[in-house]
């Protein structure tokens, strides 16, 4: 009678013991497959990310040479067209501060020095606060580190 219990309950261990391995392989290839899907969703919000800070530097740069273009063009003290300057150049260096901290809250720490210095040497070319300095030279340095900055942290 022994023989007979178990042989009868040898396919009972086999179809539970079958059971626990089809359990544990599905358990293992659900927690893959979410493995997999928790990378690829890291992967999709890192170029997302990537793709913000790349367009915030482009508007800051874009806003920086608006900016080199007012100082560039400032007409001389009480000139023709000192009142409409005025008035585009105040808008520039708005887009400029807008776009600096845009930097600053989206970007790399490593960008905060260079935006803060080179919006201010841009800031005061505009407003004729460099001397008798051309304004190709006082913003020369400063813009570099900026680029190169952007470039350092565009690479990271």
């Amino acid at each position: 009678m022994t023989g007979d219990v178990w042989s009868s309950a040898l396919p009972l261990v086999g179809v539970a013991l079958g059971g626990g391995l089809a359990a544990y392989v599905e358990r293992a290839a659900q927690r893959s497959a979410e493995r997999v899907e928790e990378r690829r969703q890291a992967s999709v919000t890192a170029q997302s990310r990537r793709a913000e800070q790349l367009q915030v530097l482009k508007d800051f740069i874009v806003s920086a040479q608006g900016a080199e273009r007012a100082a560039y063009s400032r007409p001389e003290p009480w000139g023709d067209d000192e009142s409409g300057w005025m008035t585009g150049a105040r808008a520039v260096m708005t887009s400029l501060w807008t776009a600096s901290g845009n930097v600053m809250l989206l970007c790399d720490e490593s960008l905060q020095e260079p935006v803060r210095s080179y919006g201010h040497a841009l800031n005061q070319a505009v407003w004729r606060e460099i001397g008798d300095a051309e304004v190709n030279e006082h913003l020369g340095t400063r813009k570099a580190a900026f680029m190169t900055a952007a470039r350092e942290a565009l690479a990271s």
